[in-house]
């Protein structure tokens, strides 16, 4: 059963940093291909970055050379690692799978597998 577990948010001024895990069980690494969401009260829900089972990435264009998305493989965790942070990226945090392992999709509805979320708030 796969199961994904997201950690690490938090409250930061802008202009910081944080790093959210997701621990992946049930599976190999390389079996999906995963993703990081961010939901915002109000909003709908929002890809901010992708990676295939190939190492291939997506960022969305807001967090384009603030975010990176690094894997321990070994571990099967996937981090979020946000630089530079603003009070927009102020929102719940999930991270998903996606069972077509080759594809950077942003879009949720082609995820399968999801967390429960972790909370990142920055003020200004």
């Amino acid at each position: 059963q796969v199961q994904l577990v997201e950690s690490g948010g938090g409250s930061v001024q802008a202009g910081g940093s944080l790093r959210l895990s997701c621990a992946a069980s049930g599976y190999t690494y390389g079996r999906y291909s995963m993703g990081w969401f961010r939901q915002a009260p109000g909003k709908e829900r929002e890809g901010v970055a992708a990676i295939a089972s190939s190492g291939r990435i997506s960022y969305t264009a807001s967090v384009k050379g603030r975010f990176t998305i690094p894997v321990d493989k070994a571990k099967n965790i996937l981090f979020l690692q946000m630089n530079s942070l603003k009070p927009e990226d102020t929102a719940m945090y999930y991270c998903a799978a996606d069972a077509l392992a080759y594809r950077t999709s942003r879009m949720p509805g082609q995820y399968t597998y999801w967390g429960q979320g972790t909370q990142v708030a920055v003020s200004s």
